[in-house]
């Protein structure tokens, strides 16, 4: 006997049209949609399948609803995923709603990004690429700059706490007795910067991503920080 979970997600019922939309830029496929007596959505690609269905006083802001996708490919995914939203789009969205969020290599051995659909959900994207890809506080690094920015990443895209995440940034770019590589300094810088967009702070952003693009990096370090160069590139766009 094979079992198969799928998820159930909610969304605001005017929305549901506009989830849907989203998705199939995604490079889903609806095999079902239904406005009334209550809106219900189904979309699928390949073994993956996402049910939606509608709540009158939904909030997107306040959302907390997820689900996690396990890939062998996801830096293909996250390729397909941001040409499929700026052929719909225009642009790829990196902030608000709908937006796709950066890959990162994760400190408890995953590789992944996070797509949030119209309505507040987030699909995070994952490959393991080593340990047991569990997300377990004691794997979090001793290091000091290491450490800040798996926590930030965690209070960023786990918690969606911004103002916590920021403030794990800023006191560890404040210290005297000690400084991050310039690959840990740009990736804070890009995270931080990431993170003023979000809290709607432009010109705040704006000068850490101009500080990030200011740091030197030699062509080894440029390969190792390719991930934040990439996203400092969408946010500058």
């Amino acid at each position: 006997m094979t079992e198969k979970t799928i998820p159930l997600l909610p969304c605001r019922t005017e929305l549901i049209q506009s989830v849907v939309d989203f998705y199939t830029a995604l490079g889903f496929e609806t095999t079902h949609l239904q406005k009334s007596p209550y809106a219900y959505a189904v979309v699928e690609r390949g073994a993956v399948e996402l049910q939606l269905y509608g709540m009158k006083d939904y909030d997107p802001a306040a959302s907390h609803s997820s689900c996690y996708v396990l890939t062998e490919d996801v830096d293909g995914l996250h390729a397909a995923f941001r040409s499929g939203l700026k052929a719909v789009y225009g642009r790829i969205p990196t902030r608000g709603l709908p937006r796709i969020g950066p890959l990162k290599d994760m400190s408890y051995g995953v590789r992944q990004f996070l797509a949030t659909d119209p309505t507040g959900n987030t699909i995070r994207v994952g490959q393991v690429i080593s340990g047991d890809g569990e997300e377990e506080p004691a794997n979090a690094p001793k290091e000091t700059f290491a450490r800040a920015l798996h926590m930030a990443d965690l209070f960023a895209d786990s918690k969606q706490d911004y103002p916590g995440a920021a403030k794990i940034i800023d006191r560890v770019l404040k210290l005297e007795d000690e400084q991050p590589t310039p690959v840990q300094r740009v990736r804070l810088l890009v995270l931080r910067g990431d993170i003023a967009q979000r809290l709607g702070d432009t010109e705040g952003a704006r000068g850490w991503l101009e500080e990030a693009e200011s740091v030197q990096l030699s062509a080894e370090e440029g390969k190792t920080a390719h991930d934040a160069l990439a996203r400092l590139s969408d946010l500058r766009g």
